[in-house]
């Protein structure tokens, strides 16, 4: 940690602050009253406490910041520019916010070097934070302070703190005792609509010592303080949260302070008269050499610390090597692809009929033990979601050295955290809960997609087979809203070898996040044809969609689809329909996205031409996508009563099937 006088950091501060301004200026777009008000702070940060290497943006052992209140965007676009980070170029500052730069609105994950998570969507930077910190905690009980020590850091808003998912996060951090975490709070007392006071009167302060975080009150505008209490937090024992008030807009002589500075450029007279208060004299998009000198160095700064530390990784012994090249690699370990095709040999031999949640559970307890990185848990639903296999070690505040999470009933918090898990490395996460609270999990779940994580949502009691919970708990909209989203993988599978092969699939996804949508009621193991038969080497689970059965004769009159536990009522109804004269083919469709990403002339095949008639205990929407000729399933809520007796009713039986099948086949 460096230090400076407190003059000396002004007109650093105020570097930043003009840029921010001029790029929101000339993009005539953006938020340039939290990266005025927040300049000292950062600037306080970046030079004397954060941990890191412009020239290396993703060391490993480097300290996480987080713009949780992501509508700043250009506070930290400012801060990379300054500090020398390659890619962030003066012409990237001047294009903020246009198409083709590294500059979004917000910023994004992947897009943008030194940008450690996406944010805008206020709340989920903090909560993907407390998962960064526990990344860091995990494997620093694996690899000591030699190679994992460092900080998570965040600046957060008030909206931040208004939204719900905060609670859930700074709960978590508290409870796990994450004391590396610190978290830095916009106190502007300014939303967009005005003064906070207009929609809240919460006392911060208490609410986080209350989850047991230190928490502190101070003047964001002063340099001396801010590094104390930086200081201070370095060494607490528990998270910290450390109150900033500060001026929104700060150095801006009529708006500054009002929420005319929140969401829109100053406007040209308000931007000069900004110059002017601040004595700034260089024109846009130009820093001074002297101030532009000392960023750089700030950015420099850490390459010592980061020569020492790829020294060290060089030097350990070369099982502490192996181990954290195997807990960063991208790919599956060997070991565990070996352990899942070995664990197929005994599926298709044994042929279970059991609950899909249970098959996942055993498809974990051959693939965990063989893959460190993994680490599960659920949100207060672990023997419902069967999360937790034999041998997993609890992650406790203290005890840091496992690979399970109990993670309470916070399941957007669990989301969240999970981004965070995997965006921090070295963690592959997997977290529970019902399907139908998938619209808890929803925001990070879209995030996840997004920033192109490898995250696995393990969501159970997929429909009205649930039973007896009834409509509150019955998924039937669902699998609709999960498949709608961009680069998210959603699996329903249909019987043991199905869900053992959706778990390969997910785990091999390196820019995707899956979705395992698994039942609460058995499932009949279902019949195969072999791969030859299909044409290809590849299970069709990975394809996404293939030929359970082919109509006897191989000329077909019918072709069921379905996936899940609908797959079983599709055979049964061919073998009714074989019956009375019609040759139906089945057709299970785990996953529309990889059926989707098969070639044409592999779609055609497995569909054929013959009338479609699809089964889903879940609602049409999506469906229409493979040309249907008929639906079978949900046109609106379920209800309370034993899963038998709700198929029954509403009409997702083998003899409905049946009878759609009988009068498509006359037509």
């Amino acid at each position: 940690m460096s230090s400076l006088s407190s003059a000396a950091q002004l007109p650093l501060a105020n570097g930043l602050r003009i840029l921010a301004m001029d790029a929101v200026e000339r993009s005539r777009s953006g938020h340039p009253g939290m990266p005025m008000g927040m300049a000292d702070v950062a600037t306080v940060l970046f030079t004397q406490f954060l941990k890191f290497d412009a020239a290396s943006p993703d060391w490993a052992d480097r300290d996480r910041f987080v713009l949780s209140a992501g509508h700043g965007s250009m506070l930290l676009y400012g801060l990379l520019h300054l500090t020398g980070y390659d890619s962030m170029t003066m012409e990237q500052i001047r294009n903020f916010r246009q198409l083709n730069s590294i500059t979004p609105g917000h910023p994004e994950f992947g897009h943008t070097p030194g940008v450690e998570c996406t944010t805008g969507p206020l709340g989920q930077g903090l909560a993907m934070a407390v998962g960064m910190a526990l990344g860091e905690r995990i494997l620093n009980a694996e690899f000591g302070d030699s190679l994992v020590d460092h900080r998570t850091y965040v600046i957060a808003g008030d909206g931040c703190l208004m939204e719900g998912v905060s609670h859930e996060a700074i709960s978590l951090a508290g409870h796990l005792g994450l004391s590396k975490l610190i978290v830095l709070w916009d106190d502007n007392q300014i939303s967009i609509d005005g003064a906070t006071s207009l929609s809240v009167s919460d006392d911060q302060i208490a609410r986080f010592k209350a989850s047991q975080w230190n928490a502190e009150r101070i003047d964001g505008h002063n340099p001396t303080e801010i590094a104390a209490a930086l200081t201070r937090a370095q060494s607490s024992n528990r998270p910290s949260l450390i109150a900033c008030r500060t001026i929104i807009g700060k150095g801006s002589p009529n708006k500054g302070g009002t929420s005319a500075t929140h969401g829109s450029p100053l406007g040209a007279d308000e931007a000069a008269a900004v110059r002017q208060s601040l004595g700034w004299t260089a024109p846009p998009f130009e820093i001074p050499a002297d101030i532009l000198s000392v960023w750089r160095e700030a950015g420099r700064r850490g390459s010592v610390q980061r020569n020492k530390w790829e020294e060290q990784l060089a030097s350990a012994d070369s099982t502490t090597r192996q181990n954290w090249k195997a807990r960063h690699e991208a790919g599956v370990p060997t070991a565990v692809t070996a352990a899942i095709n070995d664990y197929r040999q005994k599926l298709l031999e044994s042929k279970p009929t059991e609950a899909s949640r249970v098959s996942s559970q055993k498809a974990l307890e051959v693939i965990a033990p063989q893959w460190a990185a993994l680490v599960g848990g659920s949100a207060d639903l672990t023997g419902s979601n069967n999360t937790k296999v034999a041998g997993q070690k609890t992650i406790a505040k203290g005890g840091y050295g496992g690979n399970y999470l109990y993670y309470g009933v916070r399941e957007f918090g669990m989301a969240a955290a999970m981004n965070g898990l995997a965006l921090h490395g070295g963690v592959v996460p997997y977290g529970g809960t019902f399907l139908v609270f998938s619209d808890y999990c929803r925001p990070a779940i879209r995030l996840a997609a997004l920033m192109r994580l490898r995250v696995i949502f393990v969501l159970t009691h997929d429909s009205i087979g649930l039973g007896e919970d009834g409509p509150t708990h019955q998924p039937v909209e669902h699998l609709a809203a999960l498949r709608a989203i961009p680069n998210l993988l959603v699996f329903r599978p249909a019987d043991a070898e199905e869900t053992l092969s959706a778990w390969e699939v997910a785990l091999s996804q390196t820019e995707t996040p899956t979705v395992l949508a698994l039942s609460r009621q058995n499932l009949t193991f279902l019949p195969r044809i072999t791969a030859a038969q299909n044409g290809t080497a590849k299970n069709g689970t990975d394809l996404g969609g293939y030929v359970v059965t082919e109509a006897k004769g191989g000329k077909r009159d019918l072709t069921l689809m379905a996936s899940g536990s609908e797959v079983e009522l599709a055979v049964k109804a061919q073998a009714e329909l074989a019956r009375v004269g019609i040759a139906a083919a089945v057709v299970s469709i785990p996953s529309f996205e990889r059926f989707r990403a098969q070639s044409a002339e592999y779609r055609q095949a497995v569909l054929g031409s013959a009338p479609r008639i699809a089964i889903e205990a879940a609602i049409e929407q999506g469906w229409q996508e493979w040309e249907i000729t008929e639906f079978i399933g949900m046109k609106g809520f379920g209800a309370s009563a034993p899963a038998g007796d709700l198929f029954k009713f509403f009409g997702i039986t083998v003899e409905a099937i049946v009878a759609a099948g009988q009068k498509l086949a006359k037509k």
